[in-house]
């Protein structure tokens, strides 16, 4: 019998996704499995497993599990045995999947600290397929008031408006800020109009008291730190 078209009740307990995870822990799952139990079911002639290890080839011949952060709903659909539900099941799941990593990370981050501002934003940005600028707003401190979306642009450009910038700062009393954007290409090596929107942003905050920490730019796993790379001198 073809393995690929096996059903789950053709498959030995160990297989079984649920008994699997009752006897072993999720741990001893795959990431087919894992996404498996999410779907529940499969389709005709398809167990969920197999289905589940296809979505995670789509667009490859490898399964990756990051590819989940990438799927649209109505590309989901597209596969057959994924409809509407199935398809929202997988997007909620990979949004918890961000806010998850970023809970973990909120008593860890310091604000005054490049490399843990990176991993807090990292796992938020960097799945981004266009680029999006968020503001982060500080206290006298270097405390979290707040982070807001300031722009969205194509997937290399986004523009980024001062004056939006610190409306919002003064609104919520900000005395400090930093900007993060991501690169979907994954290199997180600033351009041109990066270096000169920082020095804009820069200048007009030292003029109204509002100091600009860092710029940092998040890339796949990796961060590039104006400020730590010596642009603020």
């Amino acid at each position: 019998m073809n393995h690929s078209t096996r059903t789950i009740k053709e498959m030995s307990r160990q297989e079984k996704p649920y008994e699997k995870c009752q006897e072993l822990g999720p741990s001893a799952l795959t990431d087919a499995e894992l996404l498996a139990v999410v779907l529940r079911t499969g389709t005709e002639g398809m167990s969920s497993v197999d289905l589940a290890r296809q979505i995670l080839k789509l667009g490859g011949q490898e399964e990756r599990l990051d590819s989940l952060y990438h799927m649209a709903i109505p590309e989901l659909t597209r596969i057959r045995g994924i409809g509407k539900v199935k398809a929202i099941q997988i997007v909620c799941l990979c949004e918890l999947a961000k806010r998850l990593s970023k809970a973990t990370n909120t008593k860890k981050v310091l604000f005054d600290r490049a490399e843990t501002i990176a991993d807090y934003y990292m796992e938020e940005m960097r799945h981004l397929e266009q680029e999006e600028m968020r503001c982060v707003f500080l206290n006298s401190k270097c405390q979290l008031i707040s982070d807001k979306v300031i722009s969205r642009g194509t997937v290399n450009s986004s523009p980024a408006s001062p004056r939006e910038i610190f409306i919002e700062a003064l609104r919520c009393r900000a005395v400090n800020l930093i900007l993060l954007h991501n690169h979907p290409s994954g290199d997180p090596t600033p351009s041109y109009q990066d270096v000169m929107v920082t020095r804009k942003i820069r200048e007009a905050g030292a003029l109204i008291g509002i100091e600009l920490q860092d710029h940092i730019i998040i890339g796949d796993q990796c961060y590039f730190s104006l400020k730590e790379r010596g642009y603020f001198k």
